[in-house]
Parts: structure tokens; C-alpha cells; sequence
């Protein structure tokens, strides 16, 4: 029997990276703003493009491509200062590109990106003998993304503390429980599907099993100055949740969940902790209808507001009131994370 060995250790590519997006301190206009999402979306039209051509979305690589590109975007929209969301996309693309070339073998190491705390050292040893496993061709893509959490939550450690890393550990300990499991039950016509180089024109019954397959993706929707309302959300936020749900549809991704949470900054006309909830209520209110009115079924969102108990921006520094408000504009925010499968090889 045909036997690969997916830990095999290879140099770095060498891969001039093309995609990039602007500075932190650079992300002050919508021109701006918009030619970085030009700059995702594109990236994202070339993992596509790889599938189309007949790499499976199941993947480990094509997983850890998306999953690092989905890390990034998700840093980026939460207007992450360090070098973190540079950081994941230049991982995507390297693997992109890779699989582009057609390099062999391709790399499995998952670098610690920005310096990123290597968080839960049991959870990384799962995704090492996950990665040894006669399974694994089932749990590629869920080891595959529980990897960048768990990066990603090294980075959160690192910039704000465990609270804040807390939640992608989480999303990285349930990603590796669905493939131990998944693992488990793995058919061994999957496990000869991947040993088998893919033939141009494959026959039915070389093809693996159809397995449903999840995807997390995320956006949030920041809110101007104690503002609630739908004419509250900054234009750019709403179009990004628009991209999302369109390419959620053009990947033939179904939505099992929808999270929402609103959320709101320190400052109001009252400094009243009640106040800032029923802020952050009205505006996780708000975009639980906007996603209706974008044909999401009711009973797949959850709605949830923690007034401003969770900033992501502290803005501590003595400065003016408009500086201030303009600072803590990341902390006006509506987190949409949704949870989608799909059936495709």
C-alpha cells in the first residue's frame, strides 16, 4: 500500500508576497480601506480558483490557506495594530502560491506569527497526532484551522491577555474534538482518495465520501458615536458583511449559525453602565434584522449584548474628546460570526 508521510519538514518557499494591506495607522480613509478589501478579495478568488481546479475544499493546505486568510480579515476588520493580519495573510499566500506552483512537498508547519504564545501545548500535541493518523484524511480541514486559532489565540494572549485569547482557543479545542472524532470514523476509500494522485477526469467511485464541512467565518459592524440605527453602521462595515454572506453563497456554503454580539464604547451622555446595554442591545438588534432582510432564517441567529464590558481599544492617553471618540471607534461594534457547512469534496 501507497503510504505518505504529511510531517515531512521542507526549506521555506521561496515566495515574493504580492498581497499586502495598508498600515494600522494608514486605514484612516474609505480609498483605502477599499483597496485592501480589493487586496483580500483577491486572494480569496485564488484559493477558489485552486478548488475549481480540483483541489478538495476538505484540503489541508487549501484549509490553511483559508482559515489563515480568514484569521487575517477578521484581525483586520477588528482594526488590529500589530503585524498579525499582514502576518496570517502572508501565510495564506505562501501556501496559495505554493499549491499554485505545484510544489511537493508542501509545508506543514504552522509558524507562530508576531510572536504569537504557544498556548495549550496539549492541544498542539492533538493536532501532531492527528496529523500522523490513518484518520486525518477526514480531519485535514479541522486540524488545519484549529492550527491558526491556536496561533490566533497566541497572538490575543500576547496583545491583550487571556481573556481576549480565551474564545479562539475554544474555537481551536472544538475544531480538534470534530476531528478526532471525524478521524474515528474515517472510510478507507477517503484515506485512498488523498494517497491517489486526483486523475483529470475521476470516476465516480474514486472520489472520497461526501463529508459535511465547517467553516467559521466573521465580520463586525462598527457604529458611529451612540448611534443604534441601520444609518449607524459605517458603510464599509455594512458592505463587508454583504461580501461575506455573498461568497459564503458562491462557495455553496450553507449558514447553520449565526452569532451576534453588540457591543459599545465607554463614552455616552450619561456614563451609565445600564445605558451602554441597551446600546449594544439596540445594535445587536439592528443587524439581527439586517441579516433577516438579507434572507438569513430567524431561528439560525443568536442574539446576544455585553454593553462595554469587552474593548478591544483602551484609549487611555489624555486627548481630545473627538481624538477619543475617534479612537474607541472599534469598541462600537457588532461581532457576526457564522457558522457554515458544506458538502462539497
Amino acid at each position: 500500500m501507497k503510504t505518505i508521510c504529511l510531517l515531512l519538514l521542507v526549506p521555506v518557499l521561496s515566495i515574493a508576497q504580492t498581497s499586502t494591506v495598508a498600515p494600522q495607522a494608514e486605514r484612516i480613509g474609505d480609498a483605502t480601506i477599499q483597496r485592501d478589501h480589493v487586496t483580500y478579495e483577491s486572494l480569496q478568488a485564488r484559493i477558489k480558483a485552486l478548488n475549481d481546479g480540483g483541489r478538495r475544499v476538505a484540503d489541508y493546505h487549501l484549509s490553511k490557506a483559508q482559515c489563515w486568510l480568514d484569521a487575517s480579515f477578521h484581525e483586520y476588520t477588528r482594526n488590529d495594530r500589530s503585524a498579525f493580519p499582514q502576518a496570517a495573510m502572508g501565510e495564506s499566500e505562501k501556501l496559495v502560491a505554493a499549491m499554485e506552483q505545484k510544489a511537493e512537498p508542501l509545508p506543514t508547519e504552522t509558524p507562530l506569527v508576531n510572536g504569537a504564545a504557544r498556548l495549550r501545548p496539549d492541544l498542539w500535541e492533538r493536532t501532531h497526532a492527528l496529523k500522523q493518523g490513518r484518520g486525518f484524511a477526514c480531519a485535514a480541514q479541522r486540524t488545519a484551522c484549529a492550527e491558526v486559532e491556536l496561533v490566533h489565540a497566541g497572538n490575543e494572549y500576547n496583545q491583550q491577555g487571556w481573556r481576549h485569547a480565551k474564545p479562539y482557543v475554544q474555537i481551536a479545542e472544538d475544531a480538534l474534538g470534530e476531528a478526532e472524532s471525524a478521524a474515528s470514523r474515517c472510510e478507507p476509500a477517503a484515506v485512498a482518495a488523498v494517497a491517489t494522485p486526483v486523475a483529470a477526469s475521476p470516476a465516480p467511485a474514486a472520489q472520497g465520501p461526501r463529508t459535511a464541512q465547517r467553516r467559521v467565518l466573521s465580520v463586525d459592524l462598527v457604529f458611529a458615536f451612540d448611534r443604534s440605527d441601520l444609518a449607524g453602521i459605517r458603510h464599509e462595515a455594512a458592505s463587508r458583511l454583504d461580501r461575506l454572506l455573498a461568497q459564503a453563497r458562491a462557495d455553496g456554503l450553507r449558514i447553520e449559525s449565526i452569532r451576534v454580539v453588540g457591543h459599545a464604547d465607554r463614552l455616552n451622555g450619561t456614563g451609565n453602565a445600564a445605558y451602554n446595554q441597551r446600546l449594544s442591545e439596540k445594535r445587536a438588534a439592528t443587524v439581527r434584522a439586517m441579516l433577516v432582510d438579507r434572507g438569513v432564517p430567524t431561528g439560525s441567529i443568536e442574539v446576544s449584548a455585553v454593553g462595554a464590558t469587552q474593548p478591544v481599544e483602551a484609549c487611555r492617553e489624555r486627548r481630545s474628546e473627538t481624538v477619543l471618540e475617534a479612537c474607541l471607534l472599534p469598541n462600537r461594534r457588532v461581532e457576526v460570526v457564522v457558522t457554515t457547512s458544506s458538502d462539497r469534496r
